[in-house]
């Protein structure tokens, strides 16, 4: 037994004991074209079956990447924001999606890119906004149902909203030091806090990549990981959009 596994054996063996059965799932940002480096996030998703969603951003990308997507039947696309363009001052966090800009100019962008991903992907189309950075002004969310979106996600414990939150829970990636991948033990002991959150409260455990930007230790992470969750009893990788279906099921 590996060291992720050690960790994660002790909670995935409790909810296996109670009966329960945890979701994860599997947000990967900022993808526009094929590259390289997305072919490797689709080979070791696509080795063990487990469904990838990947934030597009809609004004960079086009028919190349929604081409290279055709036989991948595991892989679903959701709207990450429009041009995934800062309009904060250098003294903010980023943000596209805050309260710098008129909000009909914001809305505008965040339609046309609904309308452009939904074009360009069809039924692997998921009507969830992922804004960039993971920040959105408040005053913004209420308007997202009239635009066609059905869910958001950002990163964090869910907080009460207007239309359904799925969220992404553990980064792979040291922003704030090395900006590789961040040290496996600690990424483990993240998902197992995750799940014991789950295990009282409900909801799932997303996984946040950026492919883009990995180095060898996030691949190394993600093929461990996988290994040691998805033949597991009480772990299963779940596609996006039906952990949206169970959530309004749930909810009338």
């Amino acid at each position: 037994m590996n060291e992720l596994e050690a960790v994660l054996a002790g909670e995935l063996d409790r909810w296996q004991q109670a009966g329960k059965v945890a979701q994860f799932w599997l947000r990967d940002d900022d993808a526009i074209e094929p590259t390289a480096a997305l072919d490797r996030l689709l080979h070791v998703s696509g080795t063990f079956s487990v469904p990838l969603t990947l934030a597009v951003i809609p004004a960079h990308t086009g028919e190349a990447l929604a081409g290279r997507l055709q036989g991948e039947p595991s892989c679903s696309v959701a709207v990450h924001g429009w041009s995934h363009r800062n309009h904060a001052g250098p003294a903010e966090k980023k943000q596209e999606l805050g309260g710098h800009r008129a909000a009909d100019t914001v809305l505008a962008e965040l339609s046309q890119g609904f309308d452009r991903l939904s074009a360009l992907h069809g039924s692997r189309f998921v009507r969830m906004l992922i804004p960039p950075w993971n920040r959105i002004d408040a005053g913004l969310i209420a308007q997202l149902p009239g635009l066609g979106y059905r869910a958001l996600s950002v990163f964090g414990p869910e907080k009460p909203a207007v239309l359904p939150l799925i969220n992404t829970h553990v980064d792979v990636m040291d922003w704030h030091g090395t900006r590789g991948g961040r040290d496996p033990r600690t990424l483990a002991l993240d998902i197992a806090a995750r799940m014991r959150v789950m295990f009282d409260q409900g909801g799932t455990m997303g996984l946040l990549t950026h492919h883009l930007v990995h180095d060898e230790a996030v691949w190394d992470f993600m093929t461990a990981l996988f290994q040691a969750t998805v033949n597991h009893p009480a772990c299963r990788w779940t596609p996006v959009a039906d952990i949206l279906r169970e959530q309004r099921a749930a909810t009338g």
